[in-house]
């Protein structure tokens, strides 16, 4: 009896093994079918992106990407897919896909590339700087955190790059709004919008314009000490300026405009303590 229960188990054991090991040859089998399905599907997604036909492309790579999401091959299939949906300005897909792969793969390697790309699809998508005011603000969000981020990549170089651009089309926005309310009387909104050109955007080109547009506002309203101050301000950066001569023609001919003796280290923000 004790030896029948001894054969017993022996072949339970045998068969148990035996399907153990049949289920790992059969998932090996499955994996590797998968795995070859992907990477036949990533390699028809850059045939279709190599012909121009970017959808057909995205929906090829979003297929590899799903059929072994474990592979090393999927995150690449994903910024394929979105890079896909940017070449050809399908800027809302591609940043839908690059939302989804800052997401799923946060740690991954190209995450700076996903992320400057995701800042070139607002960047791409800035046409009126009076209407596309919440695509400007992502854009420069993005650039600012890759240079924080990345500060020695090549995207922190063109992002710094980028900054510039978007700070001279946020300042014109701010000098937009200022000129109507200027047109309309509205001194005291128009005053706050010039300042901020002038507190924020000091390296943009519509820097000068706010200065004298300052100088003759506070002229206007009898506050020529102040309207002083932004000539004189406006005279030590940028002297050579015409808008300095428009400044300068806003006072009387008995005015004498003050000279500031420069200094060596003397930058626009040492001046600001004059407009406090």
């Amino acid at each position: 009896m004790i030896l029948k229960n001894i054969i017993f188990f022996f072949i339970l054991s045998f068969l148990c093994f035996s399907c153990s090991n049949k289920n790992i040859e059969q998932s090996e089998i499955t994996e590797t079918n998968l795995e070859f399905q992907m990477i036949e599907a990533y390699q028809e997604g850059l045939k279709e992106f190599k012909r121009g036909d970017v959808l057909l492309a995205a929906k090829k790579f979003n297929e590899a990407e799903v059929l072994y999401p474990q592979s090393d091959v999927a995150p690449r299939a994903a910024l394929m897919a979105a890079y896909s949906y940017y070449s050809q300005s399908y800027y809302g897909d591609s940043i839908a896909e690059l939302d989804r792969f800052l997401r799923v793969y946060p740690n991954h390697k190209d995450i700076s590339y996903a992320e400057y790309l995701l800042g070139l699809c607002y960047y791409e998508q800035i046409v009126d700087e009076k209407k596309d005011l919440e695509t400007i603000q992502n854009s420069k969000k993005i650039f600012v955190d890759i240079v924080k981020k990345y500060p020695n990549s090549d995207f922190a170089i063109d992002s710094e790059f980028k900054l510039d651009l978007i700070n001279d089309v946020l300042a014109g926005k701010e000098m937009y709004v200022a000129r109507y309310y200027v047109d309309r009387k509205k001194w005291i909104a128009a005053i706050n919008r010039f300042k901020e050109v002038v507190d924020n955007y000091e390296t943009t080109i519509y820097v000068e314009e706010a200065l004298h547009r300052l100088v003759e506002i506070y002229y206007i309203l009898g506050l020529e000490d102040e309207a002083q101050k932004y000539a004189n301000l406006l005279g030590y950066n940028y002297q050579s300026s015409e808008w300095y001569e428009n400044s300068y023609r806003v006072f009387n001919k008995n005015y004498e405009l003050k000279s500031i003796k420069k200094d060596k280290n003397g930058i626009l923000k040492k001046f600001k303590s004059l407009l406090k």
